[in-house]
């Protein structure tokens, strides 16, 4: 699907693995990870925490998704808003408003005393995500000129994504053991400040452009999403009411298609749907969602297994994840020079497969399961998955859009990361619970496991499948647009 630039033709060593950036650009560059690398360290950061969020705030076992959920689906439903308003205001001065709204939403996460305080603070802590991650993108394009230095970027760029993912899994627990699982969240504040700084010192401000915001769209995508989601988590809890969630589910489908309908007609869309006519974008929009969505389950599910059932701490649960870690950032790391020899269709369906092989064994754990026999061969598969995988898929979200699109396309794929992961934990969780019934305590946390690895298996199936079918053949890849 994946779109491999004109510059990544040639052997392993060839000037795109090989480009060195300017000073002022590698400082660009490294606020523009560090920011990205903070909006991923906080979905992860919480995962291996959550045994301790459960018990302290008083969540139910469904209910502790929303912890993720009111994160990622105000992220993803304001995501295309975000991009549209760095368009019209300027990419370098909304990075300073959703990095200011962040910091303070972490600020009060970490003060959280109920669990509906925590769940509104993580919705705010989304908006300001929304703001924040097109805008890192954005300012990556304009920045770094099209050929070698920005595939190079873009490289760099996508494996913070997987890499830190990682890294928060490792330091939510550890936190949470030794310290606490909020001050994950109160770090964010000193951070923030240092990037504000750093982002008035180095980046320059973006040209404004005029046009209006698209309100409405914003508005019926997150609503529509947030009921689509809610019905498929809520369907667990549910049992005795079937008609709620169906509900839900309704709405959201409605939602959703007024909000296609909005977009077609609306003169400055915060989606504009030309973004869809590219087969390898839609492709790869589609994708990504299924491939995040599998993943993010992985999460979610592996540190409650090894903690309730394997009977880990926070903090072995945590390191626990390193080896997982450890592949993906090797495999981020060597994917531009194995892109380069091989193209990015076979590293994105060699990624999808190892994934795919992970998940498929770690569905078969059971009570009796060990560290060495039953989780780590699974967790190095998935890892190396996630190394390789993500760089393509940013690469073909992106490719060939012009300028004047750059941010409605970069927002577009934080959308299809963000949605993609709230809609696959639903789904997971709703898996999870099928013939669970009659189980308790470690019996039912090795079910629900299993369930739910299987059901992120049959994504990734279907992200390969449609990857197959949209995926650009290596003769016919084309430069990434400017």
């Amino acid at each position: 699907m994946p779109i491999k630039s004109a510059n990544m033709q040639g052997p392993p060593h060839s000037a795109a693995s090989e480009v060195r950036f300017p000073a002022n650009q590698t400082a660009i560059l490294a606020i523009i990870m560090v920011s990205y690398v903070m909006i991923v360290l906080d979905i992860s950061i919480v995962i291996t925490g959550l045994p301790k969020i459960q018990a302290e705030l008083g969540f139910s076992s469904e209910g502790l998704s929303w912890v993720s959920n009111a994160y990622t689906l105000v992220f993803g439903g304001f995501l295309l808003l975000g991009a549209r308003a760095g368009d019209i205001l300027g990419r370098r001065r909304m990075f300073i408003v959703g990095l200011s709204i962040f910091m303070v939403s972490s600020l009060m996460i970490g003060m959280a005393g109920t669990a509906s305080w925590l769940v509104g603070a993580r919705a705010v802590q989304g908006l300001g995500s929304a703001i924040l991650a097109p805008s890192t993108l954005a300012l990556l394009q304009t920045n770094f000129p099209a050929g070698p230095q920005r595939t190079r970027a873009i490289s760099f760029y996508a494996s913070a994504a997987g890499i830190s993912a990682s890294i928060g899994l490792v330091l939510g627990g550890v936190l949470a053991d030794w310290l606490s699982w909020r001050v994950g969240f109160f770090i964010n504040v000193p951070i923030g400040l240092g990037l504000i700084i750093a982002a008035l010192r180095h980046i320059e401000e973006t040209a404004q452009h005029p046009g209006t915001f698209d309100i409405a769209g914003a508005i019926t995508s997150t609503l529509g999403m947030s009921a689509l989601v809610f019905g498929i988590v809520d369907s667990v809890a549910a049992e005795g009411a079937p008609l709620r969630p169906a509900v839900a589910v309704l709405a959201g489908i409605i939602l959703l298609s007024i909000f296609v309908f909005l977009e077609a007609r609306a003169k400055q869309p915060i989606m504009p749907l030309r973004l869809f006519a590219s087969r390898e974008r839609s492709g790869a929009y589609a994708v990504r969602m299924l491939f995040l969505g599998a993943n993010v389950g992985f999460f979610f599910f592996s540190t409650q297994y090894m903690q309730g059932v394997l009977g880990y701490s926070p903090a072995q649960a945590g390191l626990a994840f390193l080896p997982a870690m450890i592949v993906n950032f090797i495999a981020a790391l060597a994917a531009p020079r194995v892109i380069a020899r091989f193209g990015s269709r076979i590293v994105l369906f060699g990624s999808m497969l190892s994934g795919l092989l992970g998940m498929l064994l770690l569905g078969q754990v059971s009570v009796g399961t060990t560290y060495l026999s039953g989780l780590a061969v699974p967790m190095l598969l998935i890892g190396l998955g996630q190394g390789g995988a993500l760089g393509p898929l940013t690469s073909a979200g992106i490719a060939n859009v012009s300028a004047s699109d750059a941010g409605a396309a970069s927002g577009l794929v934080n959308v299809a990361h963000q949605l993609g992961s709230s809609l696959g934990l639903g789904l997971q969780i709703a898996a999870s619970a099928i013939g669970a019934r009659a189980l308790t305590g470690r019996l039912l946390l090795t079910h629900r496991i299993g369930n739910a690895m299987l059901c992120a298996a049959a994504m990734l199936v279907v992200g390969l499948l449609i990857a197959f079918f949209t995926a650009r053949r290596p003769d016919t890849d084309v430069t990434i647009a400017a």
